[in-house]
C-alpha cells in the first residue's frame, strides 16, 4: 500500500510543480510522477535534517519542503528530458 501512496503523492506533487513552473513542460506523465516521488523524498530528507519531519497536527513545513523539492526536480527533469529529446532528433 505504501507504493500506491508514493505514486499518488508523486502524481499530485508533480502536477502541482508543473503548474507552478512557468511555461510548458515537455516531460510525460510517468516522468512527472517519478520527479514528484523524488521531490517528496528530498523534502522529507530536508525536513528530517532540520527537525520538522514529525510535528503535532499537519506537517505543513514538511509538505512545503516536499513541494519545493518537487518543483526543483521537475524543473531539472524537464530540462534534461528536453535536452535528451532534442539530441535524439538531430541524430
Amino acid at each position: 500500500m505504501s507504493w500506491l501512496w508514493a505514486i499518488i503523492v508523486g502524481l499530485v506533487l508533480g502536477l502541482i510543480a508543473k503548474a507552478i513552473i512557468p511555461g510548458k513542460q515537455q516531460i510525460p506523465l510517468w516522468l512527472t510522477i517519478v520527479c514528484g516521488i523524488l521531490g517528496s523524498i528530498v523534502g522529507n530528507a530536508v525536513a528530517g535534517g532540520i527537525g520538522v519531519d514529525d510535528t503535532k497536527g499537519i506537517d505543513w513545513i514538511r509538505h512545503l519542503l516536499q513541494l519545493i523539492g518537487a518543483v526543483v526536480i521537475v524543473g531539472l527533469g524537464d530540462m534534461l528530458y528536453a535536452k535528451m529529446k532534442g539530441s535524439r532528433r538531430r541524430a
